[in-house]
């Protein structure tokens, strides 16, 4: 059986479904393999522009890692915090060049809620609810979630939820910043991938460097952040001939009147 399946369209859009649906799509051992190594695919695939990240069934995302082994194997948790992609499926993810849109289907907890926070944009089911019940658990995160999170809602909010284990509703996720929007569950898919569609648009190369250049820029300082910018754009720009961008200028428009 397949704890992680894949479809890639003729549009360059790769759906990956986490596929333990019995156990709430839980992250042993083996998931996290798999789930490593097809991200690690993806980002190498040319027919693959755009990744939607989503869960099987209708009740998880991911419930985190898998508790249970984690009760009877003494190695199970050292290996869910490696240092490679390879290793690391919340690795795989940020690494992957390509952008990756979680449609987060059910409840993302603990783990898995630090897998949704490694994609770069977050579509919510009306069903969807997130929780950190590490405290809870007595097992510190290490998968970046401790330090996303308060950059994302604000440190307030994140010691509310992280401190109390509490879940957190779609609605409210949406009202905190945290999900870019939230939608019937029903229309959860189809949306994801109209967006997904649309960001497969643009051209690869140009898409894995703005993409960079938003990630390294909010790791950094704002000061940091703007000298990036400005060197980037200044390498970059200067290649840029007018009649480049008096075509695409064209193509904008056209598409500006379509949507």
């Amino acid at each position: 059986m397949a704890y992680v399946e894949t479809e890639i369209g003729t549009d360059g859009v790769a759906v990956v479904t986490l596929n333990r649906p019995e156990a709430m799509n839980a992250l042993s051992k083996a998931l996290r393999a798999e789930l490593a190594a097809v991200m690690v695919e993806m980002d190498r695939r040319d027919d693959v522009r755009v990744v939607v990240l989503t869960g099987a069934g209708e009740r998880a995302f991911t419930a985190g890692l898998d508790l249970k082994e984690l009760g009877s194997d003494a190695t199970a948790m050292s290996d869910a915090t490696g240092e490679t992609p390879e290793a690391n499926p919340v690795k795989a993810i940020e690494q992957c060049r390509k952008p990756v849109i979680g449609a987060i289907n059910g409840v993302a907890i603990t783990g898995g809620f630090e897998v949704a926070l490694a994609c770069d944009v977050l579509i919510a089911s009306e069903a969807a609810r997130f929780a950190d019940t590490h405290a809870r658990v007595g097992i510190m995160p290490g998968w970046g979630l401790s330090q996303k999170l308060s950059r994302l809602i604000g440190i307030y909010r994140a010691k509310e939820l992280s401190l109390s284990g509490n879940f957190l509703d779609a609605t409210t996720a949406e009202r905190w910043g945290l999900v870019n929007r939230v939608v019937p569950a029903a229309e959860l898919l189809a949306v994801a991938k109209k967006l997904a569609a649309d960001m497969a648009g643009i051209e690869p190369g140009f898409s894995a460097a703005y993409k960079k250049l938003i990630d390294d820029g909010f790791a950094a300082t704002f000061g940091e952040g703007m000298a990036l910018e400005h060197a980037r754009s200044s390498a970059v720009n200067g290649a840029v001939t007018p009649d480049e961008v008096a075509k695409r200028r064209e193509a904008v428009q056209a598409r500006g009147r379509q949507q």
